[in-house]
């Protein structure tokens, strides 16, 4: 792609140079010369300068050579100007279809890098999904350094390869420059002095230039050639080296591993050899990149900006006891949106499992000083031992604290964690889900009252879910009941053992299955540890921040925390960074005259400036409805799923329920045979259909889900639902 520093710097004179030079081989390419936009048409036709000036140059028929216009405008003013006067809007994605070409393919844009499109957008935005290999025609003249070198940086900025820079010899020697102040990273190449009446004088131009577009296809043939062999290589060195996450490396093949050459909002670029052809094609990251990604294409280029400003400004700087822009600005974002109205206190670490540590030290802290035991002299606490209360089927991290804090599952058996004993009360929490289009609730039996009424166990929404008035229901009293017994039988059977916190990922358990939770049991559960003087933790590094359509699960519930975790999403996935949320009240019980009355934990990287800046900016994108189309301002609500689509699947034989909340469509499959819970393969076969369609899933045992991000479309995310809906009606 060849891209100007500026205006009339002579990007078309460098393509002709380039197709010229290819065509000049014994055996030539064949080659696509594509110019996207043109305004000044159809006096100015670069398209048509490039035809013709190879053709004079090689003086030959049966030139291997296509050269294109896609839209153009009469007027020679920037494209969206000219679509301003003239009329004829091209959106971006209509812009950026039917762009195959053959193997040297030129594109050449209009204007400088940050010149608009049509839309309006900057074309090194625009044409960012495609990140094709990048000539920059630099600058030669006075101030052309500047220039040369701005663009340059804004180019890397967006994730291009810059391959090479060329630029015409003023005289300045700034090339000379250029090649010293960019490291060596990239050659600069210089052509000599165009004819000032290039019209007459350009043969003998393109002679004398020819060895520097001899020596640019070479560096762009090398520069592919790498890239090709590259990527064909990951694979394998992958598999050689790598020692993945959650993965059981003897069930790898080499069909199950994704080269990703790059992202772009909710896009993988990945490499795919179709019919002996090397290909980039986009793939939708269905995971969200393990639940952190919410930006668009836009965004991340936003996020890229306030991270490299940041690491400019800041680089790292310790955390105690100091105070920086970033960390400030993000403190206050959070305590203004996700800990409005409870929460006075952050404490930075780095990823969710070790915000849910921390809420643990925290909450046990909070105990002990309410107990009194820190106030007693001579206390003995060697009898005393603390316990969580929590649902069976959370999770909470994969660190050895945060596993005990989990009921026993996949993840705490004796094989992953032999030191795990589960110190906690679990209870059984009743699920809903859809099944044949209506919302379900599924009560344990330790939970069913003698009597059920039908308004008890289906509904019609969501909504109707959280309806105030089920709080006077028989189910309502059911759960008051279970979990008042509960609570009394381990206090009258404890004495020196006691609760020292409610750990509850609200509404959705995430890894462990994709579970929705009634929200109305929750609501009871945090009210009657609020009765037990319980404090109460909320897990929302998978919840927070519009997950589930609100901007905290909280609202959801109708009830808040002591206590809560944050991470994922909460920097747009672009940076690892954690927090834990806590009330003044649970503050106060670590102060002391002494220093070991201090919560003592911390991390190297805590409250690091790009990762604050990061999540500033997201969280603000994120609720801002003024760049987010899908949040409702009446409702404050972000729903992304056609729910006639989701119903429609929920009726599918093969499935046996369906989660759609906010940006999450999880769909459970029915088992063949037993149920092996996480360690089922039951969804392989589809997983690798979907990924051929276009969609990366990672599956949990038999559960898939879709999740976007709180700004992707509706339309995409129900266009990337269809493609789901299809496989699975073919399941017998």
């Amino acid at each position: 792609m060849i891209w100007g520093s500026n205006t009339g710097v002579g990007k078309t004179l460098v393509s002709a140079g380039i197709a010229a030079s290819v065509l000049s081989d014994p055996q030539p390419s064949h080659v696509l010369y594509v110019k996207p936009v043109q305004t000044g048409f159809p006096r100015d036709s670069d398209s048509r300068f490039v035809y013709l000036k190879v053709s004079d140059l090689l003086r030959r028929e049966g030139l291997k050579l296509v050269c294109m216009t896609l839209y153009a405008w009469n007027e020679a003013v920037s494209p969206h100007l000219a679509v301003e006067r003239e009329g004829m809007v091209v959106s971006d994605s209509v812009l950026r279809e039917n762009w195959r070409g053959t193997v040297w393919r030129l594109v050449e844009t209009a204007g400088g890098i940050a010149s608009p499109g049509p839309s309006g957008s900057l074309q090194c935005d625009l044409y960012r999904p495609f990140r094709l290999p990048v000539v920059l025609v630099g600058d030669g003249r006075l101030g052309g350094i500047t220039a040369t070198i701005s663009a340059y940086e804004s180019m890397q900025l967006r994730g291009y390869d810059i391959v090479a820079i060329v630029l015409e010899d003023h005289g300045l020697l700034n090339e000379v420059s250029l090649l010293s102040n960019l490291r060596n990273r990239v050659p600069v190449l210089a052509l000599p002095p165009v004819p000032e009446d290039p019209l007459d004088n350009l043969i003998d131009w393109f002679g004398k230039s020819s060895k520097v577009f001899s020596s640019l296809q070479e560096i762009l043939l090398s520069h592919h050639t790498t890239r090709i062999k590259r990527l064909h290589e990951m694979r394998k060195k992958g598999g050689d080296i790598f020692w993945w996450p959650f993965t059981q490396h003897e069930l790898v093949t080499d069909e199950n591993v994704t080269v990703i050459d790059s992202r772009c909002g909710e896009n993988f670029a990945i490499h795919k050899v179709c019919s002996n052809k090397d290909m980039l094609l986009p793939q939708f990251d269905a995971c969200a990149s393990w639940w952190t990604q919410g930006p668009d294409a836009i965004m991340q280029i936003e996020l890229a900006r306030e991270m490299g400003y940041s690491a400019a400004r800041f680089g790292h700087v310790m955390f105690p006891e100091n105070v920086y822009e970033p960390s400030l600005r993000c403190a206050e974002l959070l305590l203004e949106g996700v800990g409005q109205g409870w929460a006075s206190r952050v404490f930075f670490s780095d990823n969710g499992s070790t915000a849910v540590e921390i809420a643990l030290k925290m909450a046990f802290r909070k105990v002990l000083h309410d107990r009194g035991i820190l106030d007693s002299e001579n206390v003995d606490t060697r009898g005393i031992e603390i316990k969580v209360l929590a649902l069976n089927g959370s999770y909470h991290g994969d660190t050895l604290g945060a596993m005990e804090a989990q009921a026993p599952t996949s993840y705490t058996g004796f094989l992953q964690q032999p030191w795990y004993s589960g110190k906690g009360l679990f209870l059984n929490p009743p699920t809903v889900f859809i099944f044949n289009g209506i919302w379900t609730l599924s009560v344990p039996d330790c939970l069913k009252p003698d009597v059920l009424e039908q308004d008890d166990m289906w509904f019609n929404s969501y909504n109707d879910l959280l309806s105030k008035s089920r709080d006077s229901s028989t189910i309502a009293k059911c759960y008051f009941s279970y979990i008042s017994n509960q609570l009394l039988q381990f206090s009258a059977s404890n004495h020196t053992t006691f609760i020292g916190a409610l750990i509850i990922e609200p509404v959705i358990h995430g890894a462990g299955g994709m579970h929705m939770i009634d929200p109305l049991f929750q609501r009871i559960l945090v009210r009657e540890c609020r009765n037990y003087k319980v404090p109460v933790i909320f897990d929302e590094v998978f919840s927070g921040f519009w997950r589930l359509g609100r901007e905290s699960a909280a609202e959801l519930l109708d009830c808040v925390p002591d206590i809560a975790c944050f991470g994922k999403l909460m920097t747009g996935g672009i940076i690892p960074l954690a927090a834990t949320l806590a009330t003044e009240a649970v503050f106060n019980a670590f102060k002391g005259d002494s220093k070991l009355m201090a919560l003592l934990h911390g991390h190297s990287y805590s409250a690091h400036a790009m990762g604050c800046a990061a999540a500033a900016k997201s969280m603000q994108w994120f609720k801002d409805p003024s760049t987010n189309i899908n949040i409702d301002k009446r409702k404050n609500l972000k729903e992304l799923w056609d729910f006639k689509l989701v119903h429609q699947i929920s009726s599918l034989p093969a499935v046996k329920r369906v989660v759609a909340l906010g940006t999450l469509c999880a769909i459970e499959l029915h088992a063949k045979g037993i149920d092996l819970g996480y360690a089922s393969l039951g969804a392989s076969t589809l997983v690798q259909q979907l990924r051929e369609d276009g969609v990366f899933m990672r599956p949990l045992g038999n559960v898939i889900y879709l999740m976007c991000g709180p700004c992707t479309s509706p339309l995409f995310c129900n266009h990337q639902l269809s493609k789901v809906f299809g496989r699975i009606s073919q399941i017998p």
